[in-house]
């Protein structure tokens, strides 16, 4: 364990397999989880997945849902790898085993990467996303999804029945400036350096879910730590952490990340 105090957040850091040390963490104790577990043998981590196996994601989750707490969200951001032809479908079994398990499937996203790399099989469509699985722990307590600027934001669009909070004195109809951003996140690959893991996903993305599924204070976990994103997420959202990494160089990799971003969050005013 490696804990990290200070500040505005509490972090908690884990070397080892995630299935032992969940044990661990109390039952419903964990308000968020917001990780990207390994996609099929899309990548090796160092020769560590070995034992990647359905057996192995299905404990994890039902651990997972052990965990959360009644109210409380898991975020899956995860992929498909195709052999021999077909996609593996994996993405989908692991959400079907997490509604088995007793949460709720309370939303699908995308993560549209709008810098993909070009589709070497020219027999398919350029593969560009990923999928979001957001599980519910029955309702959940904290849903404020993050908006977006309308087009015609504040604009008068004549007389109507609108909703009475947009119609000004003159009974017409005023555009809001803002609505709910839509499920599809548009976000480019490599926006922060991978300091020597295979597999980063950007910041923002992290960010946007623990704003949206979470409040400050609440806390967040991350059981597939790799190089400590959500960490520094939440570090940057005043949120508590708990991570857990299997590997040390990637261990390594996350205690350095999530340290200088508490460096720079002491020396400086929060970003939210």
């Amino acid at each position: 364990m490696y804990p990290l105090e200070g500040g505005r957040s509490t972090i908690r850091l884990m070397l080892g397999d995630c299935l032992e040390k969940m044990k661990d963490i109390p039952d419903g104790s964990v308000d968020l989880t917001v990780t990207s577990p390994p996609y099929d043998n899309l990548r090796t981590y160092n020769g560590s997945l070995n034992d990647w196996t359905p057996e192995k994601w299905q404990a994890i989750i039902r651990e997972l849902f052990r965990v959360t707490k009644q109210g409380g969200v898991v975020v899956w951001i995860v992929g498909d790898a195709t052999i021999n032809g077909s996609e593996t479908g994996t993405s989908f079994r692991q959400a079907l085993w997490a509604m088995e398990c007793g949460f709720r499937l309370h939303d699908t996203m995308i993560w549209h990467k709008s810098n993909a790399m070009p589709q070497v099989d020219k027999s398919r469509f350029c593969q560009s996303h990923e999928y979001m699985f957001v599980w519910s722990k029955g309702k959940p307590k904290t849903a404020k999804p993050i908006t977006a600027p309308t087009k015609n934001g504040g604009k008068v669009m004549g007389r109507g029945d609108g909703n009475a909070e947009n119609i000004n004195k003159r009974g017409a109809n005023v555009v809001a400036l803002e609505r709910i951003a839509f499920n599809v996140v548009s976000i480019p690959v490599g926006t922060e350096s991978n300091n020597g893991h295979p597999a980063v996903f950007p910041l923002r993305l992290a960010e946007v879910h623990i704003l949206s599924w979470s409040n400050p204070g609440d806390t967040v976990f991350d059981p597939f730590l790799g190089s400590g994103t959500t960490g520094v997420a939440c570090v940057n959202t005043n949120r508590n952490f708990i991570g857990i990494e299997l590997v040390p160089t990637y261990f390594d990799i996350a205690c350095k990340r999530i340290e200088e971003a508490q460096r720079i969050r002491d020396t400086e005013p929060p970003i939210f």
